[in-house]
C-alpha cells in the first residue's frame, strides 16, 4: 500500500504562480513514477507532469515552459511548480504514483483544487 497526501492548491490570479506538493509513504517501489494530473469540470483528466525516480520528467504540451515537476527520492516528494498561471489551469489536480520495481502498483491521491481567477 502506498499513501498520498497532497499539500498547496488555492485561488490565484492570472499571471500568478502556486506550487502543489504530494508526499508518498509506504511501499515505496525502487523504480517508480510520480507526476501530476488533472481534471477539469466537464473534461476527462489529463496528463500535467511527471517524474521518474531516475530523473526523466514528462510534460504536457500545455504547460511546458511554466510548469516544473520536481522531487526528492529521500524524501518521497514531488512537487509541481505552476508559474504564469492561466484560466485554464484550473481544474482539480491529482498527484500520482505509479511503482514499476520490484512492486508494480498505481495510487491516486485525494485531489487539489487549483482555481485561476481575478
Amino acid at each position: 500500500q502506498v499513501q498520498l497526501v497532497e499539500s498547496g492548491g488555492g485561488l490565484v490570479q492570472p499571471g500568478g504562480s502556486l506550487t502543489v506538493s504530494c508526499a508518498a509513504s509506504g511501499s515505496i517501489a525502487r523504480t517508480n513514477v510520480m507526476g501530476w494530473y488533472r481534471q477539469a469540470p466537464g473534461k476527462q483528466r489529463e496528463l500535467v507532469a511527471t517524474a521518474t525516480s531516475g530523473g526523466s520528467t514528462n510534460y504536457a504540451d500545455a504547460v511546458k515552459g511554466r510548469f516544473t515537476i520536481s522531487r526528492d527520492n529521500a524524501k518521497n516528494t514531488v512537487s509541481l511548480q505552476m508559474r504564469s498561471l492561466k484560466s485554464e489551469d484550473t481544474a482539480v489536480y491529482y498527484c500520482n504514483y505509479i511503482g514499476v520495481w520490484p512492486i508494480s502498483s498505481d495510487y491516486w491521491g485525494q485531489g487539489t483544487q487549483v482555481t485561476v481567477s481575478s
